[in-house]
């Protein structure tokens, strides 16, 4: 019989699969801790023992076996002693969706491919994109693998937008000169077959820019360019301003995008750790004085540590005054916007021309479950090709391809649809309203607490800080924060994360659980005040802290 899913091998499949819930279940009631505490070594072994190339056990050992080796030794998000990083326990109907999805197998690169599946997509990043408030008439997007996928694509975007632009500007520089002097603009034409083709092919503006801006509108006037600038000459110039506490992934688009380590340029931020509008405004003027081409600027809806939100209107006012594109990263604070008290807080998103938001964090999403998210549909037509065996252009159907950096994509936007029919959208928001109350009421525990030392405040719901008594001095402090975290992991018994905040090493929790409650983080904090004070006394913290080091590294 055929081990590939059919009419034929249903009945199996239904056997098979109820199996495998009915073991996952047993693990989810059973388990009372994130992690086993087993050792890397003998998971190592464990996984090195199974020999791959052996005859087929059968399905029913083979999910047996995954039960044995990876569902006993999993990190479980749900457990409330998971308090490390951007993860996030699930909904039920988001799990039942994956299992459609993963059944039904749709790829949603084309109508041909998804049918209703593509429909569906579009009317949730329509949805998203209303909630955002983008115009319906113009807003659009695509779901996508993740945040960094989301900012990478939305950076390409503003990095051919830029290009286009800056061309446009300079074909009409070079024509009102030819015009005015009998000359090109910049008195020098230019006759090699490259500059040729860059001028013949030279593509339309893009949109927004037929209706050029007063030059009083913006910061400063660009120096001129040639009559045509080579596409090398361009990306060596741009630049994306960002802050030191945007997430990394837009200095690693930077570099995908070919504009290299230093395209980015770190604006300062206030005391919380948000972008400074008027820092960004000096920045963005000395950036055009000395001759570069700022293509965008990323603001950060709920940073990765601080969980802070950078001030978008005041941002927007600093972009729409230089002609900038603004993209804003709420991968992380993207739930505020379903949420009933806190949607203020992302006040002004609206005026992004794109938008990064991970459903797979504060809409508990099953991974993966992102979308960018476009202000006016037409930025979207530089990833666009058309492949006369998938995608023609006279094709009369919708093809996702066409706006996305993949071709074959899973229909994840299925989950987000199964989650909001269940639950409903002011369910979901009320999930992520109770997180941030809950750091906020650990934040008011931790200046309480003679024994912690709170290093930042939040607007989402991250605690950074450490265990630092009066009679502990601050290199002590910072000896023990790795290896605190190394202690609790190795347990099993909680998972907490650790990060630096103006220089100094520190814990971070991140609270993304609806239902775990100040008890279970006070349990949390126990655990670390009893492990930092029992390392204390060791006689070996130096050396245990070289090794620990050398431990987290090895991890990586």
């Amino acid at each position: 019989m055929s081990d590939l899913l059919s009419a034929s091998t249903a009945e199996s499949y239904a056997t098979e699969t109820t199996a495998v819930v009915d073991r996952l279940a047993r693990r989810f009631r059973t388990t009372r801790q994130p992690f086993s505490g087993e050792s890397r070594a003998e998971l190592q072994r464990l996984v090195d023992a199974v020999d791959l190339d052996a005859p087929g056990t059968g399905t029913a050992d083979a999910l047996r076996e995954i039960d044995e080796l990876f569902a006993a030794n999993a990190v479980w998000f749900h457990d409330p002693a998971y308090q490390s990083h951007l993860n996030c326990p699930v909904a039920v109907p988001a799990v039942a969706a994956e299992a459609v999805l993963a059944a039904v197998n749709p790829s949603v690169d084309t109508y041909d491919q998804s049918a209703a599946g593509t429909l569906m997509e579009r009317r949730l990043v329509d949805w998203t994109a209303g909630r955002i408030g983008f115009d319906a008439a113009t807003r659009d997007g695509v779901f996508t693998s993740g945040g960094t996928q989301s900012n990478l694509h939305a950076l390409l975007l503003a990095r051919e937008h830029a290009t286009a632009r800056a061309r446009h500007e300079s074909h009409a520089s070079h024509e009102d000169g030819t015009r005015e002097h009998g000359a090109p603009a910049n008195g020098t034409p230019s006759t090699t077959p490259r500059a040729e083709e860059a001028r013949r092919s030279s593509p339309t503006p893009p949109p927004g820019t037929e209706e050029a801006r007063p030059a009083t509108a913006r910061l400063s006037p660009p120096r001129p360019l040639p009559r045509v600038a080579t596409l090398h000459d361009l990306h060596a110039r741009m630049i994306v301003l960002a802050t030191a506490e945007s997430h990394f992934s837009v200095q690693k688009s930077t570099r995908l995008l070919g504009l290299g380590d230093d395209a980015v340029v770190t604006v300062p931020t206030d005391a919380a750790g948000r972008m400074r509008s008027d820092a960004l405004a000096v920045a963005l003027d000395a950036l055009v004085q000395a001759g570069h081409l700022p293509i965008a600027v990323v603001a950060t809806a709920g940073t990765t540590d601080r969980g802070c939100i950078d001030p978008l209107a005041a941002i927007a006012d600093v972009c729409d005054r230089s002609g900038v594109w603004l993209h804003v990263d709420a991968a992380y604070g993207g739930g505020l916007l379903v949420s009933p008290t806190r949607r203020h807080l992302l006040d002004g998103i609206e005026r992004a021309r794109s938008v990064t938001v991970d459903f797979h964090k504060t809409f508990f999403q099953p991974v993966s479950s992102s979308a960018i998210v476009v202000r006016d549909g037409r930025d979207l037509d530089p990833v666009a090709w058309h492949a006369d065996y998938l995608n023609p252009l006279a094709d009369p159907e919708p093809n996702q391809v066409s706006k996305s950096l993949q071709t074959t994509r899973r229909f994840d936007a299925l989950k987000l649809w199964a989650t909001l029919r269940a639950l409903g959208a002011d369910e979901v928001g009320a999930m992520v309203d109770r997180v941030v109350d809950l750091a906020a009421e650990v934040h008011a525990a931790l200046r309480d607490d003679d024994e912690f030392d709170l290093l930042a405040e939040t607007q989402l719901s991250t605690v950074l800080f450490r265990w630092q008594p009066r009679h502990v001095d601050d290199a002590t402090a910072d000896r023990l924060v790795p290896l605190v975290r190394r202690v609790l992991f190795e347990s099993g018994r909680a998972i907490v994360a650790k990060t630096v905040v103006a220089g100094r090493p520190c814990l971070k929790l991140t609270l993304l659980n609806p239902e775990s409650t100040l008890a279970d983080v006070t349990g949390v904090l126990d655990l670390i005040r009893a492990s930092s004070a029992a390392l204390l006394e060791s006689d070996d913290l130096t050396a245990a802290t070289v090794a620990a080091t050398t431990s987290e590294g090895a991890n990586r």
